[in-house]
């Protein structure tokens, strides 16, 4: 007998949820979690057998689809030989894992440190840049997400911090740029960039520059609303960094391994001094994170001992799952096709949604990541949400978008677009086509 027996029961799943599950970024008892039965592919199916067409990715990992079969024979294959080894110990699955992700990485970032996710990439990313340069503070951005641990729940700008944030992490937050609601005033890209630099600029200047081992930044803000920086603003960014002896960490954990349109969205601008990763490495199938760092940050610890670690640190069915999904995005052209569906489908369809629903205030990303800034009243751009919160016409919409057969991605009062990145384009078009349809019905 199975000794995953009952397991395949809805009900059972959800009771037993409700009696023994602690849920992240929740009030515990007002909880009515959706049971998942199975996935494949760009769907999943509830607890009621309802298909539904994933546009949430999961939390924007899946980027090759629910149960793609040659990750999901990389793992059994793996499993079938060594299912896990302390991370003392070489294993091919981590150097080959490692060997590929630093084929695709920007510059000299060539070595690999694993980790569990996204969240403790982060710490280590600026522990690594603190021990580097000797500094104790760390800078970020206002409308952020680094992960839900001590340090990287401090260093995010987004209003999960708040209940979390005891101030005494070095962390300190400045505007990035964002020229819908723009903290400069500004009128074009161009503007927000310079105006967004001039603000870093002076942050630094004020805080001291001696004090600062890194900026972190997402390469795109992810959850914060998928706001592409504008033209310029990174390269200015690598450049005081240059200036003043600064790490520059790009956390490209949402927006890496092709979602973005590129294997990494600050590929074609900057290298940064160390990259951190998760979700898109393996598709979210085995948890996994990393930090690849520069040849100048190795080489600090090469005779020095790193004083950092993690028991499953590049665990071996994570790392098959990770090569796995790497050749398979070599293979198939993945990254190109993300490209092409955001530039030929995803954009234009979301700017003709635009045209027709007065609550759609702005359209913007790149690749399979694209936010929809939904607004009450396009004069003012007053939010249909409030920031760190939500509202019954947002509940209502997802409602909608539910009962057409689409799971959406939702925060405040935005819709983000994050498909599979191998999701044909007619089933893109299909779940466009609901979304278009909840908005019809929400807002009529």
């Amino acid at each position: 007998m199975s000794d995953l027996r009952n397991t395949q029961d809805p009900r059972r799943a959800y009771e037993l949820d409700r009696a023994h599950v602690f849920h992240s970024w929740s009030a515990q008892a007002a909880l009515d979690p959706m049971v998942i039965t199975k996935a494949e592919g760009p769907y999943i199916w509830d607890g009621q057998g309802q298909r539904l067409l994933d546009f949430t990715s999961q939390l924007v990992y899946t980027n090759l689809g629910h149960q793609h079969p040659r990750i999901v024979a990389a793992i059994q294959e793996q499993a079938a030989t060594l299912c896990t080894v302390a991370p003392a110990y070489a294993n091919g699955a981590r150097s080959e894992a490692a060997h590929l992700i630093a084929a695709h990485t920007p510059g000299d970032l060539n070595h690999v440190f694993f980790t569990n996710g996204g969240a403790d990439a982060n710490e280590h990313a600026i522990r690594m840049a603190r021990l580097h340069t000797g500094r104790p503070k760390v800078l970020s951005t206002y409308r952020s997400y680094h992960g839900g641990t001590q340090l990287a729940v401090n260093v995010t700008g987004d209003p999960r911090r708040w209940p979390n944030d005891n101030g005494s992490t070095g962390t300190v937050h400045f505007f990035g740029p964002f020229l819908y609601r723009s903290a400069f005033n500004s009128s074009t890209p161009e503007e927000e960039s310079q105006r967004a630099l001039s603000h870093l600029e002076q942050v630094i200047t004020l805080e001291g520059p001696s004090t600062i081992a890194a900026i972190i930044l997402e390469a795109i803000p992810g959850t914060a609303g998928i706001m592409v920086p504008p033209p310029g603003y990174l390269t200015g960014v690598r450049e005081l960094c240059d200036r003043f002896g600064i790490m520059f960490i790009a956390d490209e954990v949402m927006s890496g391994f092709g979602r973005a349109g590129k294997w990494f969205a600050v590929s074609d601008e900057v290298v940064p001094d160390l990259l951190t990763f998760a979700k898109g490495v393996n598709s979210g199938y085995v948890p996994l994170g990393g930090v690849a760092l520069s040849d100048a940050i190795y080489a600090t610890f090469a005779e020095r001992a790193y004083p950092g670690g993690l028991t499953y640190s590049g665990h071996a069915l994570a790392c098959a799952a990770a090569v796995a999904t790497i050749r398979t995005m070599e293979d198939e052209d993945t990254v190109a096709n993300a490209q092409r569906l955001g530039s030929a489908v995803i954009g234009p369809a979301l700017q003709e949604l635009a045209s027709k629903h007065e609550w759609i205030g702005e359209v913007r990303g790149t690749g399979c990541f694209w936010a929809l800034e939904l607004v009450s009243d396009r004069e003012t751009r007053s939010p249909l949400a409030p920031y760190g919160g939500s509202s019954p016409q947002m509940a209502a919409l997802l409602k909608a978008c539910r009962s057409e057969g689409l799971l959406p991605f939702a925060n405040y009062n935005r819709i983000h677009i994050v498909p599979p990145l191998n999701t044909p384009d007619d089933v893109v078009r299909e779940g466009l086509a609901m979304l278009d349809r909840a908005l019809t019905a929400t807002n009529s």
